[in-house]
């Protein structure tokens, strides 16, 4: 047998799929200083623009929240045009412009036009692209490579005021410093059913990214990181056979989770294992974790959940036929067919392995204790 998990991710070797798979050090400054800039203008002018619609309520302070796979570390390079990696960036705002009634008195529509009118000069700076045909986010393109989704939320304002006074009692006098330094952030104060999601068509409805991101640190905790790395080889294997379109990220995800087994510094057996039970789990349907009504599978549709299945099962059969070989160039040759040129083509860096050794890094599977009788000291 081969073992191929070097070639996977490895802590010593320069060229990884895991590596590769990561936008560069140039491109994620360039994404975090687009994203501040972003931040800046929407503080320094959101209110100016709802003055000029007529808002003459309380000063609004948008407050910002990175989400998505940015805030899961699951974020990958695109791999082929037109792909772009995807910033999640949402705007918070205190419900001074909403009415008791727990219904906005500004509209949806408005708040994004002016949300949009404070962008435009900043846009137009940059020579950035401002695209407002998105039903629940404003999504300016900074790069050939990379946009940013700007989701815009209203928060009570008494639930904005305990959410700052939480954060303060965490060490961060400034909401957004605490933001940015905790992965594991403390807005539990916050009920979920006060958080609303401007939407182009429906006004404002219920929303909180904030569960799906507990979910998944969670999954993490409890697989440990190669799970979060096997995320990001699926991801990255979608990207490649879907130019695209393909199954969305929260779908691999929660596909994934369930049936996932860590397999000690074997990346290649653990993705094995679980690209072999997700066609059957993706069949079989995979609703949201953190909402059982939506059936995500469902959302993708019949015909694309059985593309996304004959997919994996074509992907397993080359990668269970790369372990099982002998022949190091060609396991290579077959997963760079899979993975693209990101998956690294050196095959003298793969090891052969005993039957034997394989089997010692499967998981280990609870055995019951055997009966014994009880037995009294005389």
């Amino acid at each position: 047998m081969l073992n191929l998990s070097s070639l996977f991710y490895s802590s010593v070797e320069e060229q990884t799929l895991l590596r590769n798979l990561d936008l560069n050090d140039e491109e994620r400054i360039f994404i975090a200083e687009a994203k501040s800039a972003v931040r800046r203008c929407l503080r320094d002018n959101l209110m100016k623009v709802l003055r000029e619609h007529g808002y003459d309520g309380a000063a609004v302070h948008p407050r910002f929240f990175t989400q998505g796979s940015w805030a899961y570390k699951t974020l990958n390079a695109p791999a082929q045009a037109p792909q772009q990696a995807d910033v999640d960036d949402g705007a918070y705002l205190p419900l001074s412009f909403v009415s008791q009634e727990e219904k906005p008195s500004v509209a949806s529509g408005i708040f994004f036009e002016a949300a949009e009118k404070a962008l435009e000069q900043l846009v137009k700076a940059r020579r950035w692209k401002l695209v407002t045909d998105k039903p629940t986010c404003i999504r300016i393109e900074i790069a050939k490579f990379a946009h940013v989704d700007i989701p815009l939320y209203a928060i009570p304002d008494d639930e904005f005021e305990t959410l700052q006074k939480a954060m303060e009692q965490y060490g961060y006098p400034i909401f957004d410093s605490a933001l940015g330094q905790a992965e594991r952030d403390v807005w539990t104060a916050l009920p979920r059913d006060h958080v609303l999601l401007a939407h182009r068509e429906r006004n404002w409805v219920k929303s909180d990214p904030r569960p799906v991101k507990t979910w998944f640190l969670e999954e993490v905790d409890r697989h440990g990181e190669q799970y979060r790395r096997s995320v990001r080889y699926i991801k990255g294997f979608r990207d490649w056979q879907w130019k695209s379109g393909g199954p969305s990220s929260i779908l691999l995800m929660a596909a994934s989770a369930p049936v996932f087994e860590a397999r000690e510094r074997r990346d290649d057996l653990a993705l094995l294992d679980v690209v072999e039970k997700m066609p059957a789990v993706l069949r079989d349907g995979v609703r949201n974790p953190v909402d059982p009504n939506e059936s995500l599978t469902d959302r993708l549709g019949r015909a694309a959940v059985e593309e996304a299945a004959k997919k994996l099962e074509r992907l397993e059969s080359f990668l269970r036929a790369a372990l099982h070989g002998s022949n190091a160039a060609q396991a290579c040759s077959w997963l760079v067919n899979q993975f693209g040129d990101r998956f690294p083509d050196e095959p003298h860096r793969v090891k052969v392995t005993s039957v034997a050794a394989t089997v010692l890094t499967a998981p280990a599977c609870a055995v019951a204790s055997p009966l014994v009788g009880r037995r009294q000291a005389g």
